[in-house]
């Protein structure tokens, strides 16, 4: 067996069965976690629309918090979107899910997915660089943080190399980055990328739970 052939095979088959066990039972993990009986009354009727308020409004920084995070704000947004851009719409990828699902979808010219990858690539590396530089950031960082920032830019780097013909022969390149997506899928569901999931539930309790105490969200 080669190492494209382990990459493809047991690899990425076995990385997929931890990532699915894994974020079931982190959804588990969460619907089970105790909640107490609110034991005051509502102080407000409209719970439901309040939580998803609280949802809308947090996609941009709060006014008081405006100039010193926003750029933050956009950073995330970049990479984020340029990730998923990245993983939906280029051509391999989309043949690979086809193989996967059976049908497949348009994808984007290789010229626009390469461009927005290295912009999403260069994003990474600098929040990479400004969580190390800044004090304040350093500090509160733990190994969490800088491991899930460079998980996530593992399948960036190796893609670059196996699209360019750089480095190790294709076949190998092309083993390493599948082997980085299978990296990316075990690390996922146990670290902090699992925001992905529970950012959008997570501000709707937030919501929920501060207007029924009557404070805005």
């Amino acid at each position: 067996m080669t190492l494209l052939d382990f990459a493809r095979g047991p690899a990425l088959q076995g990385a997929a069965f931890i990532f699915v066990v894994g974020m079931v039972w982190r959804a588990l993990g969460l619907l089970l976690l105790h909640r107490n009986t609110p034991l005051s009354r509502n102080r407000d009727n409209h719970l439901a629309r309040h939580g998803f308020r609280t949802v809308l409004s947090r996609f941009i920084p709060a006014p008081v918090f405006e100039r010193r995070v926003s750029f933050q704000y956009v950073a995330g947004w970049i990479w984020h979107l340029g990730f998923f851009v990245v993983l939906l719409f280029f051509k391999i990828h989309v043949m690979f899910f086809q193989g996967l699902l059976g049908f497949g979808w348009p994808t984007l010219p290789n010229g626009v997915v390469v461009a927005v990858a290295g912009i999403t690539l260069g994003v990474l590396l600098w929040l990479l660089g400004r969580r190390i530089v800044n004090p304040v950031l350093r500090y509160i960082s733990t190994f969490n943080d800088y491991s899930s920032l460079v998980v996530t830019m593992l399948p960036f780097i190796t893609g670059f190399l196996a699209f360019a013909h750089y480095g190790f022969a294709y076949e190998t390149m092309l083993a390493l980055h599948i082997l980085s997506i299978s990296l990316l899928l075990v690390w996922f569901p146990f670290s902090k990328l699992i925001h992905v999931i529970t950012l959008l539930p997570s501000r709707y309790i937030l919501g929920v739970k501060f207007w029924r105490r009557g404070v805005q969200a």
